[in-house]
């Protein structure tokens, strides 16, 4: 039994703090997590200059409304869904992703929640579990599935290199030549194939 496991920004979706830099006209928050492996230390430092330019969960929503799914992404995933159950696990927040996933079609979702103010400022973040998405995979693992894993990022590499099957896709050079054995993709088909070659 099979289950594909996801990541959501930079694979089926652009990040969301990058469109939102863009938005704000504030280039440090384009820092995601291809830039810095410790998730905690880049909440901490987002939040930091959330606060100082007195922008909270209000104005990032704003900008989450005009961002739409990669070219091809959600026909991605319907065929990937048609075969097999597909999880994205992502370290994105629920107040961030749901209005993305009513536009790929309400697949699952595996992420996190932020704690935020009745002002709307962002105060702090509760992580689902430590090292989510490794910890997701190996509980999957532990209820007798064989997971195949896809992702762009640091934090995506764990669950990938722990899975039967694990791909990167749209992923930085720098990545890719560290990790030479992990098969590497840029188009939606040639995922897709690749995860069907290994279902």
């Amino acid at each position: 039994m099979n289950i594909v496991c996801l990541d959501m920004e930079g694979v089926l979706v652009p990040e969301i703090w990058i469109a939102f830099a863009e938005a704000s006209g504030i280039p440090e928050l384009k820092r995601t997590t291809r830039d810095e492996p410790d998730y905690n230390k880049l909440m901490e430092f987002r939040m930091g200059i959330l606060k100082e330019h007195g922008l909270g969960l209000k104005e990032i929503q704003a900008t989450i409304a005009t961002i739409d799914p990669l070219p091809g992404a959600k026909e991605f995933l319907d065929a990937l869904r048609e075969e097999t159950q597909v999880i994205i696990l992502s370290d994105t927040f629920e107040q961030f992703a749901k209005p993305l996933m009513e536009k790929l079609n309400w697949p699952t979702i595996f992420c996190n929640t932020l704690e935020v103010s009745e002002s709307g400022e962002i105060t702090g973040f509760k992580m689902r579990c430590e090292k989510s998405k490794l910890t997701t995979v190996k509980a999957l693992q532990s209820i007798g599935y064989e997971t195949i894993a896809a992702g762009d990022s640091f934090n995506d590499l764990a669950m990938i290199q722990a899975s039967k099957a694990g791909f990167l896709f749209k992923s930085t050079e720098q990545i890719k030549k560290d990790y030479p054995d992990l098969p590497a993709y840029e188009e939606f088909d040639g995922l897709l194939n690749a995860i069907r070659a290994a279902l």
